[in-house]
């Protein structure tokens, strides 16, 4: 009997210790920016980021906006004060938050992505959007007719430069008698939500002879898209794939995969293989691309198809070396 007993009891105490040994679910969060998760660009794609996760994983995560700098702030003090495992922040425009609540809360980790933020608990993912930009640049001097193109950009900040910069590079190394016209929505966080302005900057590129445009610009984005719909013109959207928005009139879209490293963060977490530093990802890593799908099918040519996968391999094997605005602090072209 007392054998018996003793068996249960140690059977007992291994399935306690087995119970106690799995992982608990982490506790994470999310902090988008001002353009908000229903953007159709930058916000959207970690939103779809964090919907295949907690898909896969069963694991909800807290999510919060910031419309402003000091909000954001105060939102992300008020996850960390639940104690989460990990925080999301989205956008530059958070660098300065996550950097002071990280310090305030040692032992909550966060990820910034598209900026850098010094802290033993933080991981900054950074893309290399030059490249990306570089392909549809090519794909745009050989679609255009007139051979000039158009770019509409949001805030005037680097970020935005290194998009245009890159844009610049792929069309003058393929047509170097290309003309770039570029124009920023504004110089503050409202210049991601102002789609009018972004219809009107894209109207005035229009008349000036621009037949394709980059549109890199959040929610403003949207005005520029439907602009080139309404004068049978080409675009080009960014972030996450828009070509479905206006098909006939999408040349493509540059994708910059910040749902794959929302995704690859909270798995991380989840895996306990997190860590922290400074991450890039570019086209080799699978960070950013361009996209060729039903949508803009039939308005990328066989031509411009072979041409930018050649370039696209060239700039993965280092034969085409493109240049970070941000690094160079000035654009070559």
């Amino acid at each position: 009997m007392k054998l018996k007993q003793l068996t249960m009891t140690i059977a007992a105490l291994c399935v306690a210790g087995s119970a106690a040994a799995a992982p608990a679910a982490p506790k994470l969060g999310m902090v988008y920016d001002a353009g908000g998760k229903f953007d159709k660009s930058f916000n959207q794609s970690a939103f779809e980021g964090l919907q295949r996760f907690s898909k896969e994983t069963g694991i909800k995560v807290f999510e919060a906006q910031a419309s402003s700098d000091t909000q954001a702030e105060q939102v992300m003090r008020g996850l960390a004060r639940k104690k989460l495992d990990l925080i999301a922040a989205i956008g530059f425009s958070q660098t300065q938050a996550v950097a002071k609540v990280a310090k305030e809360f040692p032992n909550v980790r966060f990820v910034l992505i598209d900026s850098i933020a010094p802290g033993n608990n933080i991981n900054s993912v950074m893309f290399k959007e030059q490249e990306g930009s570089y392909l549809v640049g090519v794909a745009a001097a050989m679609a255009s007719k007139s051979k000039k193109l158009g770019f509409v950009g949001g805030m005037d900040i680097p970020l935005i430069r290194a998009f245009a910069c890159g844009y610049a590079q792929g069309a003058k190394a393929q047509v170097p008698k290309a003309e770039i016209v570029q124009n920023m929505v504004g110089t503050t966080a409202a210049a991601w939500n102002d789609p009018a302005k972004g219809g009107e900057l894209a109207r005035a590129q229009f008349d000036r002879g621009v037949d394709v445009v980059f549109a890199v610009a959040g929610g403003s984005g949207m005005g520029t898209l439907q602009m080139a719909k309404e004068k049978g013109k080409l675009a080009i959207g960014v972030d996450s794939n828009q070509n479905y928005l206006h098909p006939g009139t999408m040349l493509t879209s540059m994708v910059k995969r910040v749902d794959i490293a929302v995704y690859d963060s909270f798995m991380a977490q989840k895996n306990g293989t997190w860590k922290a530093g400074v991450t890039h990802k570019g086209l080799k890593e699978g960070g950013v691309d361009w996209v060729l799908d039903k949508d803009n099918r039939k308005v990328v040519t066989p031509e411009i198809e072979k041409r930018v996968i050649g370039v696209r391999n060239d700039i993965i094997n280092g034969k085409i070396k493109v240049i970070d605005y941000r690094a160079a602090s000035s654009c070559p072209v």
